[in-house]
């Protein structure tokens, strides 16, 4: 039989996945080292996790390479590096909470802890969602059950494309208030209380150079987290057979190659680096 007849509708490169294997392997082991060196516990859950089921589903696209029309190694690609970049999109949430506490929540329409707690919970329930219709598809033992696996993770996808929108949203708002001086009068008196200030009002962080870098990279990392999902909603619509899910170059580039990108922006710059005080600079611990 042909590779094309299997469920990839092709062959997977080899290469390929082993410079991905490659890829994930070398910024999961950068991003715990970092997660240790500044105590910032948050991303072993977020940035690693994604990482090693990344590694996981890769795994399984090299096994594929080998025996192309084995639906063992398609199930464990297909589940894994559609759920994998999840925790990592939770990693842009907490970073941006960080910035707001830098810069001053009266500019914020949620708190900092909301948007951690918000956030994080839409993208547990995505994640769930995600991985439960991973397992129907995996466990089908007909086209049926195995669409129907797909169509619960398509929700999930959907989902995600969504909070990913919302996130964004808030995010574009916080930063033009920010810019224009335009906090919210709701929020003035929450951050008033809170910080102890003086009746002239809450405190606004400095923008510098280094929340400019962390800013822009959380910019650009959601995009491609944004690209990403985009492109696994069309393809998971488009169906197991259909011409998304059978172009081997469009997943390479508009999968794999958008949360390699993504991983390593957030190694380069690094909430560590970027949004530690200099107290913290000296004598890392957790941020949060």
């Amino acid at each position: 039989m042909s590779p094309d007849s299997g469920p990839y509708n092709y062959l997977p490169s080899r290469t390929v996945a082993i410079i991905m294997l490659t890829l994930f392997g070398i910024s999961t082991v950068v991003q715990a080292g970092q997660a240790t060196r500044y105590r910032m516990w948050w991303l072993l859950p977020t940035a690693c996790l994604c990482g090693i089921i990344e590694l996981i589903g890769w795994s399984g696209r090299l096994w594929s390479s080998f025996s192309p029309l084995a639906s063992t190694p398609f199930q464990i690609e297909i589940t894994c590096t559609i759920i994998a970049p999840t925790p990592l999109l939770a990693a842009n949430f907490v970073i941006l909470s960080l910035i707001i506490h830098k810069l001053g929540a009266q500019y914020s329409r949620l708190s900092p802890r909301l948007y951690m707690i918000i956030f994080t919970t839409c993208d547990v329930v995505s994640l769930v969602v995600q991985g439960a219709g991973g397992g129907i598809a995996a466990t089908a033992i007909d086209a049926a059950g195995s669409n129907n696996g797909a169509h619960i993770m398509l929700g999930g996808i959907v989902f995600q494309v969504v909070v990913i929108v919302a996130f964004s949203a808030l995010a574009i708002e916080y930063f033009t208030r920010y810019h224009t001086d335009s906090p919210l009068s709701s929020r003035i008196g929450a951050s008033r209380e809170k910080e102890s200030q003086l009746p002239s009002g809450p405190v606004r962080g400095a923008f510098t150079g280094k929340i400019l870098l962390m800013s822009s990279a959380l910019a650009f990392s959601t995009l491609l987290l944004f690209i990403r999902a985009i492109y696994r909603t069309a393809e998971l619509a488009d169906g197991w057979h259909g011409k998304i899910i059978s172009d081997q170059v469009l997943f390479n580039v508009l999968d794999g190659a958008m949360v390699i990108l993504a991983m390593y922006t957030l190694n380069i710059a690094h909430p560590g680096l970027l949004l530690a005080t200099p107290a913290e600079e000296k004598e890392p611990n957790e941020s949060i």
